[in-house]
C-alpha cells in the first residue's frame, strides 16, 4: 500500500498478539515501525525480528520518544495495548480504574500528542483496536465492555471531527482471537470466543482491508456487523438472548 511504504508507524502492545501481527504486517509492507510494550523483552524480540525500533514503556507516555526514534513524524498510530478485565459490577474500583486508564484514556492521550501535527499536515492515521465487546459487550466482564465502548465511542469522536481535515480513523473489533488475553478469560471465553477464534494475522488483514477502502470498521469476524444490527433494531431481544448466554455460562463450571 502506498500509504504505508516508507510510513513511520507505531505499535503499543505489539509484544505478542494482535500488536505483534500488526507490527509484522506494516514492517512487511515497507514501514518504519517502532513496537511498544510494557515488557521491554518482548518488544525487543518483535523489534529484532522485523527490524523496527523498540520503544518500552506506557502505551500512554510512549509517542514524543517514538515519535522521536522515527525522526519526528508519526504517520501511523496503531493503540493497540489494552487490558481485559473481568469482574461485575463489584469489581474493585481499581479495577475499573486500570481498564478505563489502559483501554480509553492511553488512546486519549496519544491523541493529544498527535493531532496538531497530523491536522497542520492534513494527514494522520488513528488505529483503535477496540473488540466486538465495544460493539457488543461480553458476559463476565463488566469493566473491559464498559471501558472498550467507551474506546469504540472515542474512536468515532475522533473521525466525525477530524476526517474533513485529512484524518482517517480505524476501530479494529474482534472477537476472539488466539492471544495471551483470550486464554485469560477463562470459561465464558471458551463458552462464548473460543470457538469462532482466529489468529492474529488475520486480524492484521483485515485492517488492511479496511484501510484500501478507507474504512472506519474493521471486523475480522464479518458475522459481527448482523450481531451489531440485531442489537440496534431490537435491543430487548438481543438482551433476552444475551441473557440466556449468561444464565448458560453460570449453570457450567466457571
Amino acid at each position: 500500500m502506498s500509504a504505508v511504504h516508507g510510513a513511520g508507524v507505531v505499535v503499543t502492545g505489539a509484544g505478542g498478539g494482535i500488536g505483534a501481527a500488526l507490527a509484522r504486517r506494516f514492517a512487511a509492507e515497507g514501514a518504519r515501525v517502532v513496537v511498544n510494550d510494557l515488557d521491554a523483552g518482548k518488544a525487543a524480540a518483535v523489534a529484532d525480528e522485523i527490524g523496527a525500533t523498540a520503544v518500552p514503556g506506557d502505551a500512554s507516555l510512549v509517542v514524543s520518544e517514538a515519535r522521536d526514534a522515527l525522526g519526528g513524524t508519526v504517520d501511523i498510530y496503531c493503540a493497540n495495548a489494552g487490558i481485559g478485565s473481568g469482574g461485575d459490577a463489584f469489581a474493585d474500583e481499581d479495577v475499573w480504574a486500570t481498564a478505563w486508564d489502559v483501554n480509553v484514556m492511553a488512546h486519549v492521550r496519544a491523541s493529544r500528542v498527535l493531532l496538531p501535527d497530523w491536522l497542520e499536515r492534513g494527514a494522520g492515521r488513528f488505529v483503535s483496536t477496540v473488540s466486538a465487546a465495544g460493539l457488543l459487550t461480553m458476559i463476565g466482564a463488566a469493566p473491559y465492555s464498559v471501558t472498550k465502548h467507551g474506546a469504540l465511542a472515542y474512536a468515532e469522536w475522533l473521525s466525525l471531527t477530524y476526517r474533513h481535515r485529512g484524518l482517517k480513523v480505524h476501530a479494529i473489533c474482534p472477537q476472539g482471537v488466539r492471544t495471551d488475553m483470550l486464554a485469560a478469560t477463562g470459561s465464558a471465553g471458551e463458552l462464548v470466543l473460543t470457538p469462532t477464534a482466529i489468529e492474529p494475522e488475520a486480524v492484521a488483514d483485515a485492517l488492511f482491508d479496511a484501510m484500501a477502502e478507507d474504512r472506519f470498521l474493521v471486523l475480522p469476524h464479518p458475522e459481527v456487523a448482523g450481531f451489531y444490527e440485531a442489537r440496534a433494531g431490537d435491543p430487548d431481544r438481543w438482551l433476552s438472548t444475551m441473557n440466556h448466554i449468561q444464565q448458560k455460562w453460570e449453570g457450567g463450571a466457571r
